[in-house]
């Protein structure tokens, strides 16, 4: 498409932007959002819109902190690529030879697996893998959530397919501090914030402080009742998606990355976060991801030509322009920040609700905006694609409840599901008798609390208290042939469940207590 212009937009057209971000709040139900744009180098607008919490006078502006979550990843891949620029490792080290203990569960994996392959999502893991490990929050330390990952299935082969993680990341932090011989919060806070200016952004959510302009995540209960929800911490896995930070302080980190790494001065005087070569490494596609159709028609000019993962980022086009990109999924908060290199432009959304189509219908509006593209309903297309998703959805329950059989019973008295299951990879949960009846509690998770009801023969359903969650799961048990239980499965009901609850890799088989 020929761009329409290529002057920055003026004030009526920042207007028709304001607006636009106001029908997607509205449509989408979404309390708070805050977005900035940059271009060569100077901020053309930051602002924010709605309110930091639902019931709350408060207001989001630029300066609001949200959780950026998988956002951060660019920021741990910046970090191994400073260390690399300071000569103490390269990312095509082994990593076994910067954590001698670490392994997969494969010994080739674990004797092959370079430090960039810590951040391009091709290890063989499936999709979030690992993730119950401190999603919700658990007790588990970073190393302990590493040292575990020896017991997470491959389910693909090495380097031969995409599929999203987080686990590695925070082994990839952990090969920061070997290297820098300090914390990553302490590397990150002196050899990126501080360089920049970034005094609005948080290592994670133990890290705010009273007064601080945070914004409050919000949360669908039931997919239905929208509502705020708690603070959630990843400090045993920050480097994968733990920063808190304002649109604000994003622009400085955007204007970094346009620039090669350079964030004051120029020519030989120039202070750099880390030089071309290394910015070229992150942006070279090391993962190719297919690409699909998209999920309604309205929705094809966003579709790229081209998809794949550097080190923390996405790579696609858009419009005849490369897009380098991410995004973040958060308890309540998602946001997506886009560069767009050759024309030195970067948006950045942060948003308060966990609904992704919002954040895009606001950045292609963003990028046509300051492309000179356009005559794309974003907002149509996208409440398309939600419609479409939810209602599916809907249909999946509806075949679940079209072959259930209600009549049904449990094997075996409710009393002989009662015992401790364990999982190679994620430790303990318990089924216990609660006053109510049978309830499921994961041992390292204090929010995986939830009550058990019967669904069909051996198979039960776990809905959590927390309803926020909206992460409801099948149990099903298998019997041996003397009617004992050899193994407990699990699997989420909905297909909105995200994908971080990744009880179906669970293998739980009760833990026979010895004879006395």
């Amino acid at each position: 498409m020929v761009p329409l212009s290529s002057e920055l937009p003026d004030a009526a057209r920042l207007a028709q932007f304001d607006a636009f971000v106001e029908r997607v709040q509205k449509q989408f139900d979404v309390p708070g959002v805050a977005v900035a744009i940059v271009k060569d180098g100077q901020v053309v607008m930051q602002r924010g819109y709605g309110v930091r919490e639902l019931g709350k006078p408060a207001k989001v502006d630029a300066h609001t902190m949200f959780a950026i979550a998988s956002n951060t990843k660019a920021f741990t891949a910046a970090a191994l690529n400073i260390l690399q620029d300071d000569g103490k490792l390269k990312t095509t080290d082994r990593v076994i030879d910067h954590l001698p203990w670490f392994r997969m569960g494969d010994a080739y994996v674990t004797r092959e697996m370079r430090i960039r392959d810590l951040l391009a999502h091709r290890s063989g893991l499936s999709l979030g893998a690992g993730d119950l490990l401190y999603w919700p929050t658990t007790t588990y330390s970073t190393r302990e959530v590493a040292q575990r990952l020896k017991d997470v299935p491959l389910t693909g082969g090495f380097r031969e397919q995409y599929a999203y993680d987080n686990i590695l990341f925070g082994v990839a932090q952990l090969v920061v501090e070997e290297a820098a011989g300090m914390p990553f919060a302490q590397f990150l806070q002196t050899r990126v914030f501080q360089p920049l200016g970034m005094g609005e952004t948080r290592y994670n959510s133990d890290d705010i402080k009273p007064g601080d302009n945070v914004a409050t995540g919000h949360a669908k209960f039931d997919f239905k009742d929208l509502r705020p929800v708690g603070t959630t911490s990843w400090r045993n896995v920050s480097g994968a998606g733990g920063l808190y930070s304002s649109v604000h302080d994003l622009t400085k980190w955007m204007n970094a990355q346009l620039a090669g790494g350079v964030y004051a001065g120029s020519g030989d005087s120039a202070k750099r976060l880390f030089s071309e070569q290394r910015q070229r490494e992150m942006w070279t596609m090391l993962t190719p991801i297919p690409v699909g159709k998209p999920s309604v028609p309205e929705l094809a000019a966003a579709t790229p030509n081209f998809l794949g993962y550097g080190q923390g980022w996405m790579l696609s086009d858009y419009a005849g322009n490369k897009l380098v990109w991410h995004t973040g999924g958060w308890p309540g908060q998602v946001s997506r920040l886009t560069l767009v290199p050759d024309k030195r432009i970067g948006v950045i959304v942060l948003t308060s609700a966990e609904v992704g189509v919002a954040f895009n219908a606001i950045t292609f509006e963003a990028l046509d905006m300051m492309l000179g593209t356009g005559g794309h309903d974003w907002l149509k297309g996208y409440a398309a694609a939600l419609a479409k998703a939810q209602g599916g959805a809907d249909e999946d329950w509806k075949k679940h409840l079209a072959v259930r059989a209600k009549n049904s019973t449990p094997s075996l008295p409710l009393a002989k599901y009662v015992g401790t299951y364990r999982d190679p990879w994620y430790g303990d949960v318990l089924i216990r008798q609660g006053a109510k009846g049978l309830e499921m509690q994961f041992g390292k998770t204090a929010e995986l609390l939830g009550d058990i009801e019967h669904w069909q023969h051996d198979s039960f359903i776990v809905r959590w208290r927390d309803r926020a969650l909206n992460a409801d799961a099948f149990l099903s048990f298998t019997l041996d042939h003397d009617g004992n239980i050899r193994e407990l499965r699990m699997e989420p009901v909905s297909p909105l469940t995200d994908f971080s609850f990744d009880f179906q890799d669970l293998r739980l088989v009760p833990v026979v207590e010895p004879k006395k």
